[in-house]
């Protein structure tokens, strides 16, 4: 299995809608393997397959402490919900923050298996919670949309302060890395 590049917001590739998976075949069960390791690899619960740049419709879940109950969701779709709650979400595509969306309490959903097998199921509480939050990952949307403007504007500046930290970081580890080649040589 493969870990896979995570995107981070403001990434544009964050706002691309995934098309249907139109056969469950062996390639699509090794992209859900290799996103369920990359998702434990970040310490998540749930990622979409639009967050490792992949346009398909494929979510992978696993809520419990222990990382072994998986749940693969192929071209999931919300039914029905019910109900209106407040959730802290957070999200391995905007690291390191945390804030209260507005969601359904519960849904019907259906999705296929990892067999093709089309299913139907009912979620609240959690489930429900990261359910809804990586379906809107599939059509191109993140939980900071639920957020005021002015919270928004705030986070991108500090992201886009933090990367270019990251980038200066780097750039001065790698300027020290030549100069100590150089005294080598």
């Amino acid at each position: 299995m493969a870990i896979l590049e995570v995107l981070h917001y403001p990434d544009p590739g964050l706002r691309k809608k995934a098309v249907s998976v139109e056969t469950v075949d062996e390639s699509c069960r090794i992209l859900a393997k290799d996103m369920l390791q990359t998702m434990y690899e970040n310490n998540g619960i749930g990622l979409a397959s639009t967050q490792v740049n992949v346009q398909k419709r494929l979510v992978v879940i696993d809520l419990s402490e222990d990382k072994n109950e998986a749940i693969y969701l192929i071209n999931p779709e919300i039914l029905t919900s019910e109900g209106t709650g407040e959730s802290q979400e957070g999200c391995l595509s905007v690291p390191e923050y945390y804030d209260t969306v507005m969601r359904a309490e519960r849904i019907t959903y259906r999705y296929q298996d990892l067999e093709g097998k089309v299913i139907e199921s009912e979620a609240d509480g959690l489930l429900s919670v990261c359910i809804q939050h990586e379906i809107d990952h599939l059509d191109g949307k993140l939980f900071i949309d639920y957020l005021s403007p002015m919270k928004r504007r705030r986070l991108r500046k500090k992201l886009e302060k933090q990367e270019k930290q990251e980038k200066q970081e780097k750039q001065e580890k790698q300027e020290k890395q030549e100069k100590n080649q150089a005294k080598i040589l």
